[in-house]
């Protein structure tokens, strides 16, 4: 048998290959198992039924829709605490909506590398709900819709129609994710931004390398070119900067994956009482699916996940917005490549420096 601390980091540092902040989220929570009950677990974390149990499934291995949301409220839809907000430098708790800017499709086989494949926000595709719109704009859309139909019906408490609402914004998202690619989404993590911010603190920061300076005030970013030391909100400038950058949003996806490299090389060296500190701040932030069954994942994950991002043919400005025009056919082509042959893995020299 495995000594407890060693089952304990082994869980983390695999889960932690998964993806970005989201993913990091489900590791943080799994990693609990060292300490905890399945049930104090179960208990801990909110659950989503925007899946349900007749919704198409994998036939084989399994597919997890990680969602970053830009809100900057809480899982109940109040404001976060104004000390939290100056830290997170992310702007004042009514910005940001509920546009899912941070997409990830985890495709886990039943053997072999797992691959995680990085929607770009901002690609123009028929939506669950009629139309086209931006892939990230599913959810915040369906959640106005329903919280008006409910709101017409006379329901007014304002919990009541942030849960409702919220929930038919992932039912949208995964159905708008799912047609898009033409695959089945089996469960589904979804985290906000003070789930990323809570992530890099819980560590006392994150290390990263960066090609060239870089200063954006919309973010917050101002960090000189080279490795160097991040505090939480730094980091959460970091994941969030793309004015400035070369390739703008395809940067920033590579930011998340630098950031996520750099959380699994300061895991390596934490002590107990800070992992549990993100285990507990995790539970928070992070909603997954009701059939989500934790301690089966943490035991079943590839040791080795591999990031790639999927296709866009350009930019286009339709009715002042910035859309990625798309061709359907090559994004679903892409996915089934890279989900029969995932990308070799990059060299394992450290944090690797990026945009």
């Amino acid at each position: 048998m495995q000594p407890r601390g060693g089952y304990h980091r082994t869980t983390v540092l695999l889960l932690l290959r998964t993806a970005w902040s989201a993913a990091c989220a489900v590791v943080l929570v799994v990693s609990g198992v060292a300490w905890s009950t399945v049930s104090t677990i179960s208990t801990g974390v909110e659950r989503s039924y925007a899946i349900p149990d007749d919704a198409p499934r994998s036939e084989s291995g399994r597919n997890i829709l990680i969602m970053g949301l830009t809100t900057r409220l809480d899982l109940h839809g109040d404001p976060l605490p104004d000390d939290v907000l100056r830290r997170m430098q992310a702007g004042e708790s009514d910005r940001g909506g509920y546009n899912a800017n941070t997409l990830i499709l985890l495709r886990i086989p039943d053997s072999g590398p797992a691959i995680a494949m990085s929607v770009p926000r901002d690609n123009l595709v028929p939506l669950s709900s009629g139309g086209e719109g931006k892939i990230k704009e599913a959810y915040g859309r369906a959640k106005i819709v329903e919280e008006d139909r409910l709101r017409a019906a006379g329901t007014h408490d304002r919990r009541a129609l942030e849960r409702a609402g919220r929930e038919a914004g992932r039912r949208a998202q995964v159905r708008t994710v799912s047609a898009f690619l033409d695959q089945p989404v089996d469960h589904l993590v979804e985290i906000s931004l003070i789930g990323f911010f809570h992530i890099a603190e819980g560590l006392g920061g994150v290390d990263v390398c960066l090609r060239r300076p870089a200063k954006d005030p919309l973010s917050g970013a101002d960090f000189p070119a080279g490795p160097q030391h991040l505090d939480a909100g730094q980091a959460l400038s970091f994941v969030r900067q793309r004015h400035g950058l070369p390739n703008g949003d395809l940067d920033r996806t590579r930011r998340q994956q630098a950031f996520l490299s750099a959380v699994a090389k300061r895991l390596e060296g934490a002590d107990v009482t800070a992992v549990q500190a993100m285990v507990d701040m995790a539970k928070q932030d992070v909603v997954l699916d009701a059939r989500f069954d934790l301690v089966e994942f943490a035991r079943n994950i590839p040791a080795e996940v591999r990031f790639d991002t999927l296709p866009i043919e350009g930019g286009a400005h339709l009715g002042g917005l910035d859309v990625n025009k798309v061709d359907q056919e090559e994004v679903r082509a892409k996915v089934a490549e890279l989900a029969s042959a995932p990308p070799p893995p990059p060299p394992n020299d450290g944090v690797p420096c990026v945009d």
